[in-house]
């Protein structure tokens, strides 16, 4: 067993550690990182009443999946305080084509849609942010499609 200082050890349990929301277990990226998470995805997820449970249990199993796309880097989903069966999904890849091209053609997609499409209401609107950092706009642009795209 390796043995660590008390210096090391904290900052190996640290990025141990199990980041609540987050679909992997990694800590967020800090400041100097962000200028990396090139492309953000975000999605407001309306879910058909009542199955706000179910969704979260099959987003669980379906958050496994994206994670394996090249490009991924991380993902939130957040539950919504004001709205009952709304979440909001946060989605950082490295280029808009790591989700679009990517994910989208991919066979964890269709698993994906099979795990969790079912549960919108009405089918969200997808979003593509870059980073904007003073006079530097990371590249990639923004992109705007339907979920069903």
């Amino acid at each position: 067993m390796k043995a660590f200082s008390s210096k090391s050890s904290g900052r190996e349990m640290r990025r141990l550690r199990l980041y609540p929301g987050n679909c992997a277990s990694k800590p967020p990226p800090r400041r100097r990182e962000r200028a990396n998470a090139v492309i953000l995805e975000t999605a407001v997820l309306d879910i058909r009443e009542g199955q706000s449970e179910a969704f979260e249990r099959s987003f669980t199993e379906a958050r496994s999946l994206i994670a394996q796309t090249p490009g991924y880097q991380r993902c939130e989903l957040r539950r919504c305080l004001e709205k009952t069966d709304r979440y909001l999904l946060l989605v950082w890849w490295d280029t808009l084509e790591s989700h679009t091209e990517g994910f989208r053609g991919s066979p964890q997609y269709e698993q994906w849609r099979r795990l969790l499409h079912h549960y919108y209401t009405p089918f969200p609107e997808v979003e593509h942010y870059a980073f904007v950092d003073g006079d530097r706009v990371a590249t990639g642009g923004a992109h705007r499609h339907s979920a069903m795209e």
